[in-house]
């Protein structure tokens, strides 16, 4: 949960642009821009909104619930409450037009914080809802400040009909604050789930786990870890750390930086096909360090943004203690769980699919204040993702990368080759019911030319600004660059590109340029690389590149072989999309090869959540 510090977003800390700047902007642009608000996002009815929180289903009832943090009164930090909305898919989404719970208690005068739901009462009886929340009764928070005992707190409040109102235990804060011992960076956002170290298990009474995110001063940033008692939701007992491995850890250029301080942290246990079993954290970072050198992956965009990120870390049992705190993880592999704008991910466990679905919030942080505060509302919550332990077997080699130099991966030799695992993320299968009404268009089976100056075959109309791409590619050793041009204009001249570099193995959006240069439309970059495995008749064979891309009127949210992904925003002032088209490039020796060949695109122009 980010915080305000003297009026000034104190979770963002970016770069506030002046309204002298922001003016620049036409009233047309401006009235353009209010219109891009999400058709099938989730986004809060008017003003600021911000994580994800309280996710869950609810079987009394069959609905699925998404609270937000809101601010009901503006479009500002501020006033945090919780909005709600449920949903019988997580597609279509019935959104409340008043806050479920409010700044009203003295321990919480100051916040209704970001938490978990649990589809029980206190004592884990059936039939209610409960939500532990961060109640705050003192501002400003934020890591880089000293830490006020008492600022932040555990409270419970609980539903008896289905979530449309809210009572408060008589009992909160349930605890007042961090262990007394520790000094903290920060201590919020709490989140409940079982967990049986590595082994697999939605047990609801086996080992209830709850986790509050934040960082010890001067040392690392963590989980604090308590038991809980799945009888009495109000029994919190610490039992110490999750990590301890120091400030600013950074395992390599696949992993990025782990900060000071973590916020909304998951830890969800995933299971593949095989039984394999692997613990994975996915945390908001705070404070991360700026690359250097040949270390930094391009990115005009990450840089004109606040230095944090939305990573993930596999960690397993801890072999010692470390200090007098008991640490009951150490690392193992780590990447990032979002290139783009999308932080604060948190999730829940669906059992009506047996996946872990993932949200995130989608800022609007590349948005000066002048038109961001005229079109009436800030960011919104990005679409499901399911993640999953993704497991890849008899591989051989990278595409440019030595596997061993892979931090986002873990590799165990088997005879000749290796099994790789890694964190997949991929679109929730139910996005599919956005297609109805959709209209489909197609290609396959076509060689790809260099298409940047020239008119292509390899093109499909678009007709609205509401669309699905998914595509598959045959990428050659000869190809320099491939990927996917968006038009935005006619003629092309403005157009969103996703390219992939196969040398450097760098996946970019370039974001089409504008007239304003306040508005922050820098590239975004991820590290991604292609795969080579050996198949049943000993031939080696490199994966196909799949690129899959959701686009509703100003964010677009990007999957790349189902484990790299980006979310940025596009705030072209075009009401409507004109073509895409593909394309590719072979470096100038081999430029008489076919660098690419599209198996499969599939567009789905007007999507529909109604």
């Amino acid at each position: 949960m980010s915080v305000l510090i003297s009026g000034v977003d104190a979770g963002h800390l970016h770069e506030k642009h002046s309204h002298e700047a922001a003016s620049k902007l036409d009233d047309e642009q401006t009235s353009r821009m209010a219109r891009s608000k999400p058709h099938f996002h989730l986004s809060a009815p008017s003003g600021w909104q911000n994580d994800p929180c309280g996710l869950g289903f609810d079987p009394s009832t069959g609905l699925y619930h998404m609270f937000f943090q809101w601010n009901p009164y503006g479009n500002d930090w501020g006033n945090m409450s919780w909005g709600h909305a449920t949903s019988s898919d997580l597609v279509s989404w019935e959104t409340s037009s008043i806050p479920a719970l409010t700044p009203s208690a003295e321990y919480d005068r100051c916040g209704v914080f970001t938490g978990c739901m649990r589809a029980t009462d206190i004592h884990g009886n059936t039939g209610s809802l409960t939500v532990a929340y961060t109640s705050v009764r003192q501002l400003p928070i934020h890591y880089t400040l000293p830490y006020t005992t008492g600022c932040e707190s555990l409270s419970l409040a609980t539903s008896k009909n289905g979530g449309k109102t809210w009572q408060r235990e008589v009992c909160n804060p349930i605890l007042p604050g961090p262990p007394r011992h520790l000094m903290v960076t920060g201590w919020r956002d709490p989140y409940l789930t079982t967990w049986d170290r590595g082994t697999a298990s939605q047990n609801q009474d086996s080992n209830l786990y709850g986790f509050i995110s934040g960082g010890i001063i001067g040392q690392t940033p963590t989980l604090f870890v308590y038991s809980v008692n799945p009888k009495d939701l109000r029994q919190w007992k610490y039992t110490g750390l999750l990590t301890n491995f120091g400030l600013n850890f950074r395992p390599g250029r696949w992993s990025g930086d782990f900060g000071v301080n973590w916020e909304v942290t998951n830890l969800m246990t995933l299971t593949n096909d095989s039984g394999d079993c692997r613990d994975f954290v996915v945390m908001g970072v705070e404070g991360c360090l700026r690359p250097e050198g040949s270390d930094r992956i391009p990115g005009e965009a990450r840089h004109r943004r606040d230095p944090r990120g939305q990573l993930w870390m596999s960690v397993k049992a801890s072999k010692e203690q470390k200090g007098t705190e008991h640490v009951l993880t150490e690392y193992d592999f780590a990447g990032v769980f979002d290139h783009g704008c999308l932080y604060a991910a948190n999730g829940f466990w669906d059992p009506q699919t047996s996946r872990r679905i993932v949200y995130g919030w989608v800022t609007e942080e590349d948005l000066p204040d002048g038109p961001r505060h005229r079109q009436g509302w800030s960011g919104m919550i990005s679409l499901p993702r399911v993640v999953n332990l993704m497991t890849l077997r008899n591989v051989t080699k990278a595409r440019s990368s030595s596997l061993e130099s892979i931090t986002c991966i873990e590799t165990t030799p088997d005879g000749k080759t290796f099994t790789i695992h890694t964190l997949g993320i991929a679109p929730d299968p139910r996005l599919a019911r956005l297609r109805r009404g959709a209209i489909k268009n197609d290609l396959t089976q076509l060689a790809l030319w260099p298409t940047l100056t020239s008119t292509s075959d390899a093109c499909l109309p678009l007709t609205t600004s509401r669309w699905e791409i998914g595509s598959e590619i045959l990428v050659s050793q000869s190809c320099e660059r491939v990927g996917i041009e968006i038009a935005h204009t006619a003629d092309f001249k403005h157009c969103t590109i996703l390219v992939w570099h196969p040398r450097s193995e760098t996946f970019t959006i370039h974001r089409p340029s504008l007239e304003s240069p306040d508005i922050n439309h820098g590239h975004e970059s991820a590290l991604h690389t292609l795969f080579t495995s050996v198949n049943e008749q000993g031939e080696e064979t490199e994966e196909t590149l799949k690129v899959r891309a959701f686009f509703d009127r100003s964010v677009l949210e990007v999957f790349v072989n189902d484990r790299t992904v980006i979310t940025t925003r596009i705030y072209h002032p075009s009401d409507r999309c004109f073509r895409v088209r593909f394309f590719a490039e072979s470096t100038e020796e081999q430029s008489d090869q076919i660098p690419a060949t599209l198996l499969q695109a599939d567009v789905w122009d007007g999507l529909d959540a109604n």
